[in-house]
């Protein structure tokens, strides 16, 4: 088995670990123990777990597609699955109040579309 091989499992296992801290969030959301020592290590592990995959997928695009090397770049069935879910996770996390509220034109749309608000009527 090639390193990169290795690498894509190990990726694929950090996702599956984080996956699991989910869904026990969840749960416990769900039964409503949201405050409980097993929840807060969830929360803790799931963070921990995103940053780690997000770290990981950015080692891995940098190597995939690193213009000081000359070689053949062959994206094989997993590593296109983990591209993919990295572009969902990067768009599901991203800041985008930070985008649509504070932007002037979105607030300019909302204004011409009909919202009037605090926000708008400044």
């Amino acid at each position: 088995m090639k390193n990169l091989d290795i690498f894509i499992y190990f990726i694929i296992f950090i996702k599956i670990c984080f996956i699991i801290f989910v869904l026990i969030h969840g749960y416990l959301k769900r039964t409503g123990k949201l405050n409980s020592e097993l929840d807060k290590k969830a929360i803790y592990w799931k963070a921990k777990l995103e940053f780690i995959f997000k770290a990981l997928m950015a080692v891995l695009i940098i190597y995939l597609f690193n213009p000081r090397f000359t070689r053949e770049t062959i994206i094989d069935y997993e590593t296109k699955v983990l591209l993919f879910l990295f572009g969902i996770i990067l768009l599901i996390t991203a800041d985008w109040s930070a985008f649509f509220e504070e932007s002037a034109w979105f607030i300019k749309l909302q204004t011409i579309l009909g919202r009037t608000d605090e926000k708008t009527s400044n």
